[in-house]
């Protein structure tokens, strides 16, 4: 443990909150996808939010559940409180790396350029700095700067939503805004005639759907967790990954984890039990610690065929908001990240061009239906 990193998480939370929700299609932000990929980088030992949370009352609670220490900053007192949490957040790093000398990397989870010189700094202390951000809103002066930048948007966990096709729906929706905005005169002149006509209020309320996937309730498999955790861990470190780093990494993320409670004595004999069903590979390594691998992943090609085995074998068809947890009960380290898509819509539509399935809108299932092709 004496060479493990130890992190420091600074949350800019109104920069990625708002930037997932204005460009990655309204997505609500979750903490929950950085944590996973932080916690095969080093152990965690301090995680604050910044912001003026009377905005962003609903979010308190989930970034509570992930141990998140909120750090009010008013901003109701003007415009010269308007930076406050951003000087808060850069006051706070400093005197954390010169007061907590044991803290080797700090994670700042903002996509703004006004940041540029606090990463210099804590560089120029010899401490190691991590950037995460929305893509679409982050400076690119940021990256270049740190030693490490991580897009929320390409995360593992991270579901963004294709953007809407092309409907009437959407047309009419959008009328209102330029009416409000290019008229205000006329509306001032003639009051009478806006509020007269309710009918088309009314209109568009049930008209205006947007298909998106449906995140899934159903928590992963304890073989999915141990392959997602093994495939960022690969991705992470340049040497092989040893059944110790695994279960080290697999605490960091569910403290209460134990193969005891799924029937195994020993945590190599859970590995070997899930290497006999090929969802993963050992070897030998030193010291008599097990080396941890996945299997091959095939190409994309391969994985349209798994997808359409799996479908067969479901019957007539399948919600694709249950698709996903069907295909990793095949294989496990199933990722259409890993695969160059930034959605699990997006890997399907691809998979409907080769010719595997068919993707049929269901307006009341409310969800995607996939068919054999």
């Amino acid at each position: 443990m004496d060479n493990e990193e130890r992190l420091a998480v600074f949350i800019d939370y109104e920069n990625l909150a708002l930037g997932a929700r204005e460009h990655l299609g309204g997505m609500q932000f979750d903490f929950g996808p950085i944590a996973d990929a932080l916690a095969v980088r080093g152990r965690v030992v301090t995680r604050r939010a910044y912001a003026d949370w009377s905005y962003f009352d609903e979010d308190r609670r989930m970034l509570t559940r992930h141990q998140v220490e909120l750090i009010e900053m008013t901003q109701r007192m003007g415009a010269s409180r308007k930076n406050a949490a951003d000087i808060k957040m850069v006051v706070d790093a400093i005197e954390m790396a010169f007061e907590r000398e044991y803290i080797s990397t700090f994670v700042m989870c903002t996509g703004d350029s006004d940041f540029s010189p606090l990463v210099h700094k804590l560089r120029e202390l010899n401490k190691r700095v991590i950037g995460v951000g929305v893509e679409k809103s982050t400076s690119r002066l940021l990256p270049a700067a740190c030693d490490e930048f991580l897009f929320y948007d390409k995360l593992e966990g991270v579901d963004v939503p294709d953007s809407p096709p092309a409907r009437t729906a959407p047309a009419k929706a959008a009328a209102p805004k330029s009416r409000s905005r290019k008229k205000p005169a006329a509306a001032a002149a003639a009051p009478e005639p806006e509020p007269t006509p309710p009918a088309p209020v009314e209109e568009p309320a049930p008209t205006v759907v947007v298909p998106e996937e449906a995140p899934s309730t159903e928590p992963p498999s304890m073989e999915v967790q141990v392959a997602q955790t093994l495939a960022n861990l690969a991705a992470s470190t340049s040497g092989p990954v040893t059944a110790s780093v695994l279960k080290r990494t697999l605490l960091r993320k569910d403290p209460t984890f134990s193969e005891a409670d799924y029937g195994f004595r020993t945590f190599g004999e859970f590995l070997r039990f899930l290497a006999e069903r090929d969802f993963l590979v050992l070897a030998e390594g030193s010291n008599g610690d097990l080396e941890v691998s996945l299997p091959e992943q095939g190409s994309s090609d391969q994985t349209f065929a798994l997808v359409r085995e799996v479908v067969e074998e479901a019957g007539a068809h399948v919600p694709l908001s249950g698709l996903k947890n069907k295909l990793r009960k095949r294989r496990p380290d199933f990722s259409e990240k890993a695969l160059g898509f930034r959605g699990f819509l997006q890997f399907c539509r691809a998979a409907e061009a080769a010719g595997a399935v068919v993707l049929t809108w269901d307006d009341s299932a409310d969800d995607y239906l996939v068919t054999v092709g």
